[in-house]
C-alpha cells in the first residue's frame, strides 16, 4: 500500500486556514484525515479529547517531549504547548491516509525536515495586516491585547513564508478554495518525477 502524503497549512490566526482544511476535507479522493494536535492548554465548552485536541497535563506534555514523541512542538504562547505525536500521524499514512496539518510555521519546518518530498508547505497569507486585524476584531473572540499579540505574530511568521513550497493569499475564499484544489491534485496525484 502506498504511504499518504503530509500537507502542511500554517497561517497567521484569522486567515482562514481552518475553513480551507475543511473544504478540502470534504473531497472524498484526497483521502484526507485531519491531523490532531496535542496541547497542555484546558478543554473549552465543547470540545472533545482525540477530536480536537489531545489533552495533556503540562506534565504528560513536557514527559513526552523528553521521550521524543513529537513531530513537532512549539510553545506558541508562554507555558501554552502545542504538538504533534508521531505515533498518530505515522498510523495513518502507513494505511494510505494523507495528514492535512494546521501548525506554526516552525513546525511546518520540522516536519518538511523529516518528510522531505512526502509533505508539502502551504502557507496562507491574508491580503494585508489590515485585513487580518479587522477579521480578528469581527471574529469577537480576542481581546484588544491578545489581537496586538497576535499581529505581531503574523509579522514573525509573513516575513518566512517565502520559505513554504506554496503560499496563496486568502482574499476571496471562493478563489483560494480553487487554487488550493488544483495544489492538491497536482501534490497528491501527478506521479513524483525520478
Amino acid at each position: 500500500m502506498k504511504q499518504g502524503k503530509l500537507i502542511v497549512f500554517s497561517a497567521p490566526s484569522g486567515t482562514g486556514k481552518t475553513t480551507i482544511i475543511r473544504k478540502l476535507m470534504e473531497t472524498d479522493a484526497y483521502k484526507l484525515q485531519f491531523s490532531v494536535s496535542a496541547t497542555n492548554r484546558s478543554m473549552r465548552t465543547g470540545e472533545a479529547h482525540g477530536r480536537d485536541y489531545f489533552y495533556l497535563s503540562t506534565e504528560e506534555f513536557k514527559a513526552k517531549v523528553e521521550a521524543n514523541d513529537f513531530l513537532e512542538w512549539e510553545e506558541v504562547y508562554p507555558d501554552r504547548f502545542y504538538g504533534t505525536l508521531k505515533s498518530e500521524t505515522e498510523k495513518q499514512i502507513s494505511v494510505g491516509f494523507n495528514m492535512a496539518f494546521d501548525i506554526d510555521v516552525s513546525g511546518g519546518f520540522e516536519i518538511k525536515k523529516q518528510y522531505g518530498f512526502q509533505a508539502l508547505l502551504v502557507f496562507v497569507k491574508p491580503p494585508s495586516l489590515e485585513a487580518l486585524a479587522e477579521r480578528l476584531r469581527k471574529r469577537g473572540t480576542d481581546s484588544d491585547t491578545d489581537i496586538q499579540t497576535r499581529l505581531a505574530k503574523a509579522e514573525r511568521e509573513l516575513a518566512v513564508a517565502d520559505r513554504y513550497d506554496v503560499v496563496v493569499v486568502n482574499d476571496i475564499l471562493e478563489t483560494t478554495i480553487a487554487e488550493m484544489h488544483n495544489i492538491m491534485r497536482t501534490f497528491l496525484f501527478e506521479p513524483e518525477e525520478d
